[in-house]
């Protein structure tokens, strides 16, 4: 739970630090602007405020790892909801109301997730988790929208490194075996999720692995 306020509180401050006209570049979301990309961070953060408060009493279905779908298809922002953040994130017409509303609602989250029970059981997308557990799959979320957040702002500071790690360590659960040792943990979260294509060299070190991917997450 830790780390999971680390993470996001780095991702919001990665936010609050932009300059105005970096919300008009591309993100690391396909067809989404950096200002469409913090956007739908304030809606994650909804989502974390509604989850937290929604109890359940069936035993957890899904566990941190779990939690996770992969799905057969990437992303080509037509979907209705992807469409629909765009438009929101437009309605919003200067960066600093969507920095406003960020750190407004974002520190509710934080504040929730600090003082909630991590043994509570809570309910989303009909599904059941422990608070911890929700907690700690949301330290993937949040380290790899910060990496969207910063994929064409060249100097801008990279998630937390031990978001990093514990993500890096997800996602190989996921794909049921370990990426190369010489690959980052950076590395290893974009080549992975899709968000970079690996190199040939790239794919001689992953071997079998490299017909498994990309995982696209959701």
């Amino acid at each position: 739970m830790d780390l999971f306020s680390r993470s996001w509180a780095a991702l919001r401050t990665a936010v609050a630090e932009l300059p105005d006209r970096d919300f008009e570049r591309p993100s690391g979301c396909t067809g989404w602007l950096v200002r469409d990309l913090v956007c739908h961070l304030i809606i994650d953060a909804q989502d974390v405020l509604i989850t937290l408060v929604t109890p359940a009493d069936p035993e957890p279905t899904r566990n941190a790892v779990s939690y996770w779908n992969v799905a057969e298809t990437p992303p080509t922002g037509d979907d209705p909801l992807d469409a629909l953040i765009v438009r929101l994130a437009a309605a919003y017409e200067e960066p600093r109301l969507l920095k406003f509303h960020l750190d407004d609602v974002g520190s509710a989250a934080g504040r929730a997730a600090e003082l909630a029970d991590p043994t509570v059981r809570v309910g989303t997308r009909g599904e059941v988790l422990t608070v911890g557990d929700y907690l700690s799959a949301y330290v993937l979320e949040w380290t790899l929208h910060h990496l969207d957040l910063i994929a064409h702002l060249p100097g801008a500071a990279d998630p937390p490194a031990e978001g990093l790690a514990r993500s890096r360590d997800m996602l190989e659960t996921i794909a049921g075996a370990p990426f190369p040792a010489s690959f980052t943990d950076k590395d290893t979260l974009l080549v992975g999720t899709g968000r970079r294509a690996p190199t040939d060299p790239e794919k001689v070190e992953l071997g079998e692995l490299a017909a498994k991917l990309p995982l696209i997450l959701g």
